[in-house]
Protein backbone atom coordinates (compact mmCIF):
# COMPACT_ATOMS: atom_id res chain seq x y z
CA UNK A 1 0.00 0.00 0.00
CA UNK A 2 1.78 3.58 -0.80
CA UNK A 3 1.45 5.60 1.69
CA UNK A 4 -0.59 8.82 1.10
CA UNK A 5 0.98 12.35 1.47
CA UNK A 6 -0.30 15.22 3.72
CA UNK A 7 -0.79 18.74 3.78
CA UNK A 8 -0.63 21.54 6.67
CA UNK A 9 0.10 25.32 6.77
CA UNK A 10 2.71 24.78 9.84
CA UNK A 11 4.17 21.83 10.38
CA UNK A 12 6.55 21.18 13.43
CA UNK A 13 9.15 18.53 13.98
CA UNK A 14 9.07 17.67 17.08
CA UNK A 15 6.68 17.15 20.48
CA UNK A 16 8.46 18.29 23.17
CA UNK A 17 8.66 21.68 25.44
CA UNK A 18 9.55 23.58 22.16
CA UNK A 19 6.92 22.10 20.00
CA UNK A 20 4.32 21.89 21.95
CA UNK A 21 4.49 25.23 23.08
CA UNK A 22 5.12 26.85 19.65
CA UNK A 23 1.94 24.82 18.34
CA UNK A 24 -0.13 26.21 21.35
CA UNK A 25 0.63 29.80 20.51
CA UNK A 26 0.47 29.49 17.09
CA UNK A 27 -3.10 27.91 17.52
CA UNK A 28 -4.24 30.92 19.90
CA UNK A 29 -2.78 33.81 17.48
CA UNK A 30 -3.95 32.21 14.15
CA UNK A 31 -6.78 29.52 15.18
CA UNK A 32 -7.69 29.77 11.27
CA UNK A 33 -4.31 28.02 10.22
CA UNK A 34 -3.83 23.66 10.11
CA UNK A 35 -0.67 22.82 12.14
CA UNK A 36 0.38 19.43 11.98
CA UNK A 37 3.30 18.27 14.84
CA UNK A 38 5.26 14.96 13.85
CA UNK A 39 6.12 13.78 17.20
CA UNK A 40 6.96 9.73 17.36
CA UNK A 41 6.81 9.62 20.81
CA UNK A 42 3.52 8.54 22.72
CA UNK A 43 4.46 10.22 25.91
CA UNK A 44 5.58 13.96 26.75
CA UNK A 45 8.34 14.21 29.97
CA UNK A 46 8.65 17.38 32.07
CA UNK A 47 12.33 16.53 32.35
CA UNK A 48 13.53 19.74 34.35
CA UNK A 49 12.42 17.75 37.61
CA UNK A 50 14.32 14.51 36.49
CA UNK A 51 17.79 15.68 38.68
CA UNK A 52 14.75 16.59 41.61
CA UNK A 53 13.86 12.99 41.10
CA UNK A 54 17.51 11.77 41.05
CA UNK A 55 18.04 13.82 44.60
CA UNK A 56 14.79 12.06 46.06
CA UNK A 57 12.86 15.19 45.92
CA UNK A 58 10.27 14.19 43.02
CA UNK A 59 8.40 11.18 41.93
CA UNK A 60 9.68 10.32 38.38
CA UNK A 61 5.83 9.15 37.58
CA UNK A 62 4.71 13.03 37.96
CA UNK A 63 7.31 13.80 35.31
CA UNK A 64 5.69 11.79 32.32
CA UNK A 65 1.75 12.31 30.66
CA UNK A 66 0.06 11.14 27.53
CA UNK A 67 1.27 13.36 24.28
CA UNK A 68 -2.14 13.46 23.01
CA UNK A 69 -3.28 14.75 26.66
CA UNK A 70 -0.71 17.91 26.36
CA UNK A 71 -1.49 17.99 22.80
CA UNK A 72 -3.43 21.65 22.01
CA UNK A 73 -7.06 21.74 20.74
CA UNK A 74 -7.02 21.67 17.02
CA UNK A 75 -3.61 20.40 16.14
CA UNK A 76 -3.09 17.33 14.23
CA UNK A 77 -0.49 14.53 15.19
CA UNK A 78 1.79 12.67 12.85
CA UNK A 79 3.39 9.52 15.41
CA UNK A 80 6.45 8.86 13.90
CA UNK A 81 9.72 10.10 12.91
CA UNK A 82 10.79 12.55 10.64
CA UNK A 83 13.39 11.37 7.73
CA UNK A 84 14.34 13.75 5.77
CA UNK A 85 13.60 17.39 5.05
CA UNK A 86 12.94 18.74 1.23
CA UNK A 87 13.45 22.79 2.16
CA UNK A 88 12.71 23.64 -1.74
CA UNK A 89 9.95 21.81 -2.19
CA UNK A 90 8.44 22.30 1.38
CA UNK A 91 8.31 18.75 2.25
CA UNK A 92 9.24 16.53 4.75
CA UNK A 93 9.66 12.53 4.59
CA UNK A 94 8.46 10.66 7.33
CA UNK A 95 9.36 7.73 8.51
CA UNK A 96 6.98 5.07 6.81
CA UNK A 97 7.87 6.82 3.52
CA UNK A 98 5.17 9.23 3.23
CA UNK A 99 5.26 12.94 2.52
CA UNK A 100 4.36 16.23 4.65
CA UNK A 101 3.61 19.08 2.92
CA UNK A 102 4.14 22.54 4.42
CA UNK A 103 3.81 26.59 3.59
CA UNK A 104 6.06 27.26 7.00
CA UNK A 105 8.35 24.38 8.70
CA UNK A 106 9.53 24.96 12.75
CA UNK A 107 11.73 22.60 13.50
CA UNK A 108 11.47 21.75 17.27
CA UNK A 109 13.39 18.19 17.70
CA UNK A 110 15.41 18.87 20.77
CA UNK A 111 18.67 17.17 21.15
CA UNK A 112 19.81 13.40 21.03
CA UNK A 113 21.35 12.05 23.26
CA UNK A 114 24.43 9.51 22.90
CA UNK A 115 24.86 7.32 25.30
CA UNK A 116 27.02 5.40 23.03
CA UNK A 117 29.81 8.00 22.66
CA UNK A 118 31.20 6.62 26.08
CA UNK A 119 32.57 2.93 25.73
CA UNK A 120 30.73 0.40 28.29
CA UNK A 121 28.38 3.04 29.16
CA UNK A 122 25.31 1.13 27.93
CA UNK A 123 26.31 -1.96 29.27
CA UNK A 124 26.34 -0.52 33.09
CA UNK A 125 24.18 2.14 33.21
CA UNK A 126 21.10 2.17 36.07
CA UNK A 127 24.08 -0.49 38.20
CA UNK A 128 27.29 -1.10 39.62
CA UNK A 129 26.74 2.56 40.98
CA UNK A 130 26.35 4.22 37.71
CA UNK A 131 23.71 6.55 37.46
CA UNK A 132 22.31 9.37 35.16
CA UNK A 133 19.24 12.06 35.62
CA UNK A 134 19.24 12.44 31.90
CA UNK A 135 16.65 9.92 31.37
CA UNK A 136 12.92 8.99 32.71
CA UNK A 137 14.15 5.38 33.05
CA UNK A 138 17.95 6.28 34.43
CA UNK A 139 16.79 9.23 37.30
CA UNK A 140 15.59 7.03 39.86
CA UNK A 141 18.67 4.72 40.03
CA UNK A 142 20.64 8.05 41.21
CA UNK A 143 18.69 8.76 44.23
CA UNK A 144 19.04 4.95 44.75
CA UNK A 145 22.81 5.66 44.52
CA UNK A 146 23.01 8.77 46.77
CA UNK A 147 20.62 6.72 49.19
CA UNK A 148 23.34 4.27 49.38
CA UNK A 149 26.56 6.16 49.76
CA UNK A 150 27.84 5.90 53.08
CA UNK A 151 31.48 6.43 52.34
CA UNK A 152 34.06 6.11 49.21
CA UNK A 153 34.03 8.21 46.32
CA UNK A 154 31.31 9.54 44.18
CA UNK A 155 32.15 11.16 40.73
CA UNK A 156 30.09 13.66 38.38
CA UNK A 157 30.69 14.62 35.18
CA UNK A 158 29.99 17.24 32.28
CA UNK A 159 30.38 16.35 28.98
CA UNK A 160 31.51 19.33 25.94
CA UNK A 161 28.96 21.65 25.15
CA UNK A 162 26.23 21.65 23.93
CA UNK A 163 23.89 19.69 26.23
CA UNK A 164 20.57 20.50 27.75
CA UNK A 165 20.63 22.25 30.78
CA UNK A 166 24.18 22.67 31.48
CA UNK A 167 23.85 23.00 34.94
CA UNK A 168 22.13 19.83 35.62
CA UNK A 169 25.34 18.27 35.97
CA UNK A 170 26.35 20.07 39.31
CA UNK A 171 22.67 20.19 41.19
CA UNK A 172 22.88 16.58 41.27
CA UNK A 173 26.32 17.13 42.70
CA UNK A 174 25.78 20.06 45.28
CA UNK A 175 22.03 18.28 46.38
CA UNK A 176 24.25 14.65 46.80
CA UNK A 177 27.09 16.92 48.84
CA UNK A 178 24.39 18.34 51.16
CA UNK A 179 22.55 14.45 51.78
CA UNK A 180 26.00 13.34 52.53
CA UNK A 181 26.94 16.16 55.04
CA UNK A 182 23.59 16.33 56.91
CA UNK A 183 24.02 12.03 57.14
CA UNK A 184 26.95 12.71 58.04
CA UNK A 185 28.93 10.53 55.42
CA UNK A 186 32.52 10.80 54.41
CA UNK A 187 32.31 10.83 50.73
CA UNK A 188 35.21 12.13 48.30
CA UNK A 189 33.24 14.01 46.29
CA UNK A 190 35.04 14.80 42.23
CA UNK A 191 33.15 17.15 39.57
CA UNK A 192 35.17 16.10 36.09
CA UNK A 193 34.04 18.56 33.52
CA UNK A 194 35.23 18.44 30.16
CA UNK A 195 34.90 22.39 29.81
CA UNK A 196 37.19 24.96 31.12
CA UNK A 197 34.94 26.27 34.48
CA UNK A 198 32.24 25.64 36.46
CA UNK A 199 29.95 27.67 34.44
CA UNK A 200 30.11 29.47 31.42
CA UNK A 201 28.93 32.58 32.63
CA UNK A 202 31.87 34.33 34.63
CA UNK A 203 28.95 36.26 37.02
CA UNK A 204 27.75 33.04 38.27
CA UNK A 205 31.01 30.82 38.20
CA UNK A 206 32.60 33.24 41.11
CA UNK A 207 29.61 32.37 43.59
CA UNK A 208 29.36 28.10 42.27
CA UNK A 209 32.89 27.80 43.02
CA UNK A 210 32.25 28.74 47.09
CA UNK A 211 29.67 26.40 46.71
CA UNK A 212 32.14 23.60 45.71
CA UNK A 213 34.50 24.97 48.43
CA UNK A 214 31.98 24.81 51.06
CA UNK A 215 31.19 20.90 49.93
CA UNK A 216 34.66 20.35 49.62
CA UNK A 217 34.21 19.06 46.38
CA UNK A 218 37.59 18.04 44.10
CA UNK A 219 37.23 19.80 40.79
CA UNK A 220 38.80 18.57 37.22
CA UNK A 221 38.70 20.73 34.34
CA UNK A 222 39.24 19.78 30.44
CA UNK A 223 38.40 16.11 32.20
CA UNK A 224 36.35 14.69 29.38
CA UNK A 225 34.48 11.02 30.30
CA UNK A 226 35.22 8.55 26.99
CA UNK A 227 34.96 5.19 29.19
CA UNK A 228 33.34 2.99 31.94
CA UNK A 229 34.13 -0.29 33.51
CA UNK A 230 31.04 -0.48 35.88
CA UNK A 231 32.18 -3.97 37.20
CA UNK A 232 35.40 -2.62 37.93
CA UNK A 233 34.21 0.44 39.30
CA UNK A 234 36.60 2.43 36.48
CA UNK A 235 36.19 5.48 34.62
CA UNK A 236 38.42 7.12 32.08
CA UNK A 237 38.51 10.56 31.19
CA UNK A 238 40.93 12.00 28.31
CA UNK A 239 42.77 15.27 28.82
CA UNK A 240 44.39 17.18 26.22
CA UNK A 241 47.90 18.70 27.15
CA UNK A 242 50.41 20.05 24.41
CA UNK A 243 47.95 19.30 22.11
CA UNK A 244 48.66 15.67 23.48
CA UNK A 245 45.50 13.35 24.62
CA UNK A 246 46.20 11.83 27.88
CA UNK A 247 43.85 9.39 29.45
CA UNK A 248 43.37 8.83 33.13
CA UNK A 249 41.89 5.99 35.04
CA UNK A 250 39.86 7.71 37.98
CA UNK A 251 38.22 4.89 40.49
CA UNK A 252 35.06 5.34 41.91
CA UNK A 253 31.95 3.75 43.99
CA UNK A 254 29.35 6.33 42.23
CA UNK A 255 29.75 7.55 38.70
CA UNK A 256 26.80 10.30 37.76
CA UNK A 257 27.00 10.41 34.28
CA UNK A 258 25.62 13.17 31.93
CA UNK A 259 25.99 11.66 28.44
CA UNK A 260 27.08 13.81 25.10
CA UNK A 261 24.71 14.98 23.21
CA UNK A 262 24.36 16.77 19.56
CA UNK A 263 21.51 17.85 17.40
CA UNK A 264 19.45 14.90 15.78
CA UNK A 265 21.05 12.73 13.43
CA UNK A 266 18.08 13.82 10.64
CA UNK A 267 19.09 17.06 11.42
CA UNK A 268 22.63 16.93 10.77
CA UNK A 269 22.66 15.45 7.34
CA UNK A 270 19.74 17.94 6.45
CA UNK A 271 19.91 20.73 4.19
CA UNK A 272 18.89 23.30 7.04
CA UNK A 273 21.99 22.52 9.14
CA UNK A 274 24.24 24.65 9.80
CA UNK A 275 28.28 23.58 10.42
CA UNK A 276 28.04 22.52 13.61
CA UNK A 277 24.61 20.13 12.49
CA UNK A 278 22.14 22.76 14.29
CA UNK A 279 19.65 23.84 12.69
CA UNK A 280 20.93 27.81 10.46
CA UNK A 281 18.95 30.52 11.84
CA UNK A 282 19.17 33.86 12.38
CA UNK A 283 20.18 34.02 16.72
CA UNK A 284 17.04 36.75 16.86
CA UNK A 285 14.41 36.38 14.64
CA UNK A 286 14.59 32.81 14.43
CA UNK A 287 14.34 32.05 10.89
CA UNK A 288 16.08 30.24 9.09
CA UNK A 289 18.99 31.66 7.25
CA UNK A 290 19.07 29.52 4.43
CA UNK A 291 15.04 28.91 4.16
CA UNK A 292 12.80 31.95 4.77
CA UNK A 293 9.94 29.91 5.53
CA UNK A 294 11.90 27.61 7.46
CA UNK A 295 12.01 28.18 11.58
CA UNK A 296 13.35 26.95 14.01
CA UNK A 297 13.37 26.92 18.46
CA UNK A 298 14.38 25.07 21.51
CA UNK A 299 17.70 22.83 21.53
CA UNK A 300 17.92 21.87 18.08
CA UNK A 301 18.25 25.68 16.78
CA UNK A 302 21.09 27.07 16.20
CA UNK A 303 21.46 29.95 18.59
CA UNK A 304 24.27 30.25 21.32
CA UNK A 305 21.99 30.23 23.91
CA UNK A 306 21.48 27.94 26.94
CA UNK A 307 19.27 24.91 26.10
CA UNK A 308 16.66 25.49 28.98
CA UNK A 309 12.98 25.13 28.87
CA UNK A 310 13.39 28.68 30.04
CA UNK A 311 14.55 29.47 26.82
CA UNK A 312 11.58 27.97 25.26
CA UNK A 313 9.25 29.95 26.63
CA UNK A 314 10.71 33.09 25.96
CA UNK A 315 11.84 32.00 22.20
CA UNK A 316 7.97 30.91 21.34
CA UNK A 317 6.23 33.99 21.65
CA UNK A 318 8.51 36.08 19.51
CA UNK A 319 9.25 32.77 16.68
CA UNK A 320 5.39 32.77 16.18
CA UNK A 321 5.27 36.60 15.85
CA UNK A 322 7.76 36.47 13.06
CA UNK A 323 6.16 33.35 11.42
CA UNK A 324 3.05 35.04 11.01
CA UNK A 325 5.01 38.38 10.27
CA UNK A 326 6.08 36.63 7.29
CA UNK A 327 2.83 35.18 6.02
CA UNK A 328 1.53 38.81 5.91
CA UNK A 329 4.48 39.97 4.36
CA UNK A 330 5.55 41.83 7.05
CA UNK A 331 9.12 43.14 8.79
CA UNK A 332 9.85 40.12 10.97
CA UNK A 333 10.48 42.55 13.99
CA UNK A 334 10.04 40.39 17.38
CA UNK A 335 13.66 39.59 18.77
CA UNK A 336 14.83 37.28 20.74
CA UNK A 337 18.33 38.34 22.94
CA UNK A 338 19.32 34.90 23.87
CA UNK A 339 17.36 34.72 27.46
CA UNK A 340 17.69 31.51 29.53
CA UNK A 341 17.01 30.82 33.30
CA UNK A 342 18.92 27.75 34.94
CA UNK A 343 17.78 27.19 38.55
CA UNK A 344 20.96 25.81 40.39
CA UNK A 345 20.48 23.62 43.28
CA UNK A 346 23.35 24.31 45.72
CA UNK A 347 21.55 22.30 48.50
CA UNK A 348 18.32 20.17 49.14
CA UNK A 349 16.31 23.69 50.06
CA UNK A 350 18.30 25.97 48.15
CA UNK A 351 18.69 27.92 44.62
CA UNK A 352 20.63 30.25 42.47
CA UNK A 353 18.59 31.52 39.80
CA UNK A 354 20.97 32.28 36.99
CA UNK A 355 19.57 33.72 34.59
CA UNK A 356 21.09 35.20 31.25
CA UNK A 357 21.18 36.25 27.25
CA UNK A 358 23.61 35.89 24.58
CA UNK A 359 27.06 36.62 25.65
CA UNK A 360 26.57 35.94 29.43
CA UNK A 361 24.53 39.26 30.18
CA UNK A 362 22.94 38.77 33.30
CA UNK A 363 19.25 39.29 32.92
CA UNK A 364 17.75 38.33 36.26
CA UNK A 365 13.65 38.74 36.81
CA UNK A 366 14.23 39.92 40.33
CA UNK A 367 16.11 42.82 41.87
CA UNK A 368 17.82 40.90 44.25
CA UNK A 369 21.36 39.35 43.61
CA UNK A 370 21.32 36.69 41.65
CA UNK A 371 23.74 34.92 43.15
CA UNK A 372 22.94 34.75 46.23
CA UNK A 373 21.34 30.91 47.23
CA UNK A 374 17.97 31.51 48.56
CA UNK A 375 14.58 29.23 49.74
CA UNK A 376 12.21 30.91 48.00
CA UNK A 377 13.74 29.60 44.56
CA UNK A 378 13.61 26.21 45.66
CA UNK A 379 9.83 26.61 45.92
CA UNK A 380 9.71 28.24 42.52
CA UNK A 381 11.58 25.16 41.37
CA UNK A 382 10.23 22.25 42.65
CA UNK A 383 6.13 23.48 42.98
CA UNK A 384 5.53 26.28 40.79
CA UNK A 385 7.50 25.82 37.40
CA UNK A 386 5.99 22.20 36.81
CA UNK A 387 2.69 23.77 37.61
CA UNK A 388 3.55 27.13 34.68
CA UNK A 389 4.81 24.57 32.50
CA UNK A 390 1.68 21.72 32.52
CA UNK A 391 -1.39 24.43 33.22
CA UNK A 392 0.05 27.52 31.12
CA UNK A 393 3.39 26.80 28.95
CA UNK A 394 2.28 24.04 26.96
CA UNK A 395 -1.14 25.41 26.56
CA UNK A 396 0.11 28.77 24.91
CA UNK A 397 -0.05 31.18 27.62
CA UNK A 398 4.04 32.19 28.17
CA UNK A 399 2.87 34.82 30.44
CA UNK A 400 4.72 38.13 31.72
CA UNK A 401 8.22 38.48 31.40
CA UNK A 402 10.29 40.38 34.06
CA UNK A 403 14.15 39.67 33.37
CA UNK A 404 16.15 42.74 32.53
CA UNK A 405 20.06 44.12 32.15
CA UNK A 406 20.59 44.50 35.70
CA UNK A 407 23.95 45.60 37.43
CA UNK A 408 25.47 44.26 40.68
CA UNK A 409 29.02 44.84 42.51
CA UNK A 410 32.03 42.83 41.94
CA UNK A 411 31.88 41.58 45.31
CA UNK A 412 29.83 37.98 45.79
CA UNK A 413 27.40 38.32 48.84
CA UNK A 414 27.66 35.76 51.46
CA UNK A 415 27.15 32.66 50.05
CA UNK A 416 25.86 30.22 52.54
CA UNK A 417 24.19 26.93 50.12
Amino acid sequence: MTPSNQRCSVAIIGGGAAGITAAAVLRKRAPQLSVTIVEPSSTHDYQPAWTLVGAGEYDVATTRRRLKAVLPAGVSLIQQRAHSFEPTSNRVQLEDGSILEYEQLIVAAGLQTNWQLIDGLVDTLGKNGVCSNYSYDTAPYTWECVQGMQNGRALFTQPPMPIKCPGAPQKILYMAADHFKRKGRKVELGFCNAGPAIFGVPFYAKALMQVVKHYGIATHFGYNLVAVNGPGKEAVFETTVDGMKIRHIEKFDMLHVTPPQSAPDFIKNSPLADAAGFVAVNKHSLQSTLFPNVFALGDCAGTANSKTAAAVRAQAPIMVSNLLALRMGSALSAQYDGYASCPLTTSVGKIILAEFGYDGVVMPSFAADPRKPARRYWHLKKRFLPWLYWNQMLMGNTGPDWHAKREYPDTLPSISP
